[in-house]
């Protein structure tokens, strides 16, 4: 006979075994459920450690026994999973109400994840676990079967505190995430007292009792109100936490870190920025956290000049010192399901828990309190009628059932009746009895009373709140502080504004000198390598390179290699074209001036900061017309200097450098008049050009011979924009450079 198949096509089959696995994950690994806030692995090894008698009080027991029994009895998973989860519960600073009480290396603010393995370390429950375990045997909650159905486990734990809120709770599901922050107990309890007193109270109302979550860190809370009222109000969002500070003895004192950041990666970045230069005001870095400072981190400055609040926002801008922490209040809910709620919903989803838990227990109570009073009233039936009573036991084949018979009893007061002692016979024992059931009855009017009153209910409830309030609670550890939003230093604040001289050689090697009195020329420069051109600037001003083809390329000053060795080819910084060779290098501030000129008589006065790009393959600048040559570029000390330009054939120009227009790019305007034929033909060409200030003298160098022209000569050259000029004296009409004396700023080729 052919067995039956069931047909199923890939695509349901996956889809139903991805939902089941979603689920899963969902309600039985990674959410924690409204009622205790624990997930499903950290419910698991409390209630284990409760069955192994380790209670606050019990001597502490092997962390391996612990371990043992939750994966072998309730938690069929990895016993490192089921260590760390125990760890972390044990973390004073990991968990802000610890539920286990740990001995031994279980880890450290710096490394939490240095613990030790469990058979080193032992473990207990602490205190605050009892208000999670107190009503556990109380016929609170329901139990199930666990993994093996062998044993019986409980599927919630009847929470006596909103320990969802004030534990927190982490978890990535499939398709949902939960970061729920942990919280201050006496706030939440107060706001639970608020809500059984005002059922529509609301969220602002709330917002004033729990102004924000409380970490178990000292770190300042410094989210805006806004932010905090509004996770609040739809339970998603983001929290900022900044370290805090002191200032001791000049030095900065770092006295507490943002949640679960560790101390060693903080002294790292800063270290890093340090070892970068982007901290030269700070000059040294201490360690100095102990067992009574268990976070003491020390940054001395260079000087008492140091602005410290604005290194400390550097810091707060750049470095772990200032964290965001993601909020999603995603849970399981009474119903089984998950969802993300607000802070109400969340308080008054749990008091709906703690109302059914307390009705529980009540019940419970009230039903074992009617069946002691039941069995009692049975063993008075025995005093009233003891010698008949005992005739029957001795003379009766069945006196269970004569018993039941002759005295109306039910079958729980006759086996009752059956099971006394014979000197539990005397008349002391009936009075107890008497006593007994007269305490019991009493209870019994009051346990009515309360399950038949809701208003009563709520009272019991918010006393019980305030007892433990009174035994857990403790002071907020974390401030909430508005703190204007930190920002890092700008990289030109952090660099010294000292005086350097750019140098660039015929091949195109650059290199910087410290100071503006340096004689380029006299540097060492590789073999078949010679001085080409210089500028002035600092050290925290960026230089600006052009090329043959008019492109302007940028490099930071500080960034260049020292003057000491023969500096780094260009190329191998900038991505300029291949076969392109430089013309000229400026810096200066970004509002500074600079001619730009080619060899076809063209050009315009440029702004630095229009030249300066962050693209390493440069910017165009100068139009480039086919077959001239880019000049050096040169600065312009005052808007009233003159231009004087020079050709090939030995005429001068000079001119108000207010004629030529100010462009960002472009070919310009004409400087001087060649004519085209005779550029064409390479007969004449522009070949200098020099910015002139009042008082300023220009010197010809042709060969080994220098000739220079006073300041009151340069007016025989001066004429109108575009003009052919003047020539100049026989002997120095093939000019070879040039040189401005007197001028301040020098960028100019010494030799051509």
């Amino acid at each position: 006979m052919s067995e039956k198949l069931e047909k199923q096509s890939i695509s349901q089959f996956s889809e139903k075994a991805y939902l089941d696995y979603s689920m899963y994950v969902i309600l039985d690994r990674a959410l924690p459920h409204i009622g205790d806030g624990l997930k499903p692995v950290q419910r698991r090894i409390i209630y284990a450690m409760s069955e192994l008698g380790l209670s606050a009080a019990a001597k502490y027991k092997k962390s391996a026994r612990t371990v043992g029994d939750v994966i072998g009895k309730f938690h069929p998973h990895g016993d490192s999973a089921a260590y760390e989860a125990m760890v972390l519960l044990s973390q004073s600073f990991t968990t802000r109400y610890p539920l286990i009480d740990g001995q031994g290396n279980w880890g450290s603010l710096d490394d939490p994840k240095s613990f030790a393995a469990m058979r080193y370390t032992e473990c207990r429950l602490s205190p605050y676990a009892k208000s999670l375990l107190e009503e556990l045997g109380q016929g609170t909650v329901d139990w199930t079967s666990n993994f093996d159905g062998t044993l019986l486990e409980p599927s919630v734990l009847p929470a006596r505190l909103p320990n969802l809120l004030l534990n927190g709770a982490t978890g990535i599901a499939v398709g949902m995430a939960t970061d729920i922050p942990p919280h201050n107990l006496n706030e939440v309890v107060k706001a639970c007292i608020k809500i059984l007193e005002e059922p529509k109270v609301s969220l602002e109302d709330l917002y004033k009792i729990i102004p924000g979550p409380d970490y178990p860190t000292e770190a300042e809370i410094i989210s805006p109100e806004e932010e905090l009222r509004e996770i609040y109000s739809i339970g998603r969002g983001s929290i900022k936490m900044r370290a805090t500070y002191e200032v001791e003895d000049g030095e900065i004192v770092i006295l507490a870190l943002p949640h679960q950041t560790s101390s060693s990666k903080i002294l790292e970045q800063i270290a890093s920025q340090m070892e970068a230069k982007k901290l030269p005001m700070i000059i040294d870095l201490r360690d100095e956290s102990d067992e009574e400072s268990p976070t003491r981190l020390v940054l001395v400055p260079k000087s008492n000049r140091v602005d410290k609040e604005a290194v400390m926002n550097h810091l707060f801008a750049t470095t772990d010192l200032q964290k965001n922490y993601r909020v999603n209040m995603n849970l399981i809910g009474l119903n089984g399901k998950p969802q993300t709620r607000d802070i109400k919903l969340v308080l008054k989803e749990w008091l709906s828990f703690r109302t059914q838990t307390v009705t529980r227990r009540l019940q419970y109570r009230l039903d074992w309190v009617l069946d002691r009073l039941h069995i009692l009233e049975g063993l008075l039936v025995v005093f009233i009628n003891i010698d008949e009573v005992i005739s029957i036991i001795r003379n009766e084949d069945e006196p269970k059932k004569v018993l039941q018979k002759k005295f109306k009893l039910s079958v729980i007061q006759v086996d009752a009746i059956l099971e006394i002692r014979l000197r539990q016979l005397a008349k002391l024992e009936e009075i107890k009895i008497k006593e007994e059931q007269g305490s019991l009855d009493s209870e019994r009017k009051d346990l009515e009373k309360l399950l038949g009153s809701k208003a009563r209910l709520k009272t019991l409830i918010k006393k019980e709140l305030k007892d433990d309030a009174e035994v857990y609670g403790d002071e907020r550890n974390s401030p909430i502080v508005y703190r204007e939003e930190a920002t890092a230093f700008d990289e030109t604040e952090l660099i010294s504004s000292d005086p350097v001289t750019v140098i660039l050689s015929e091949r195109g090697w650059v290199r910087a000198a410290k100071g503006h009195d340096i004689e380029p020329e006299s540097l060492n420069y590789r073999e078949g390598d010679t001085f080409f051109a210089s500028a002035k600037g600092r050290n925290n001003q960026n230089a600006v390179f052009l090329d043959s083809k008019g492109k302007a390329y940028t490099l930071p000053c500080h960034s260049l290699p020292s003057a000491r060795s023969q500096g780094e080819p260009l190329s191998g910084r900038l991505n300029a074209e291949s076969g392109e060779t430089f013309a000229g290098v400026i810096s200066g501030p970004i509002e500074s001036q600079v001619v730009l000129a080619t060899s076809s008589g063209y050009g315009f006065v440029a702004n630095l900061g229009d030249l300066q790009t962050k693209n390493k393959s440069g910017k165009a600048a100068l139009k480039v017309q086919e077959g001239a040559q880019v000049l050096i570029p040169r600065a312009v000390e005052n808007e009233k200097d003159v231009l004087a330009a020079i050709t090939n054939q030995g005429r001068m120009l000079v001119f108000p450098l207010t004629e030529l227009p100010q462009l960002a790019r472009g070919k310009g305007n004409k400087i001087i008049g060649i004519p085209k034929a005779s550029f064409e033909s390479g007969e004449d060409s522009l070949q200098e050009v020099a910015v002139l200030g009042e008082g300023r003298e220009l010197r010809l160098l042709s060969g080994k011979r220098h000739f220079t022209i006073k300041s009151k000569d340069l007016e025989n050259f001066v004429g109108n924009r575009g003009r052919r000029g003047n020539f100049l004296p026989k002997g120095f009409r093939k000019v070879d450079g040039i040189e401005v004396i007197g001028s301040d700023k020098s960028n100019n080729k010494e030799e051509n």
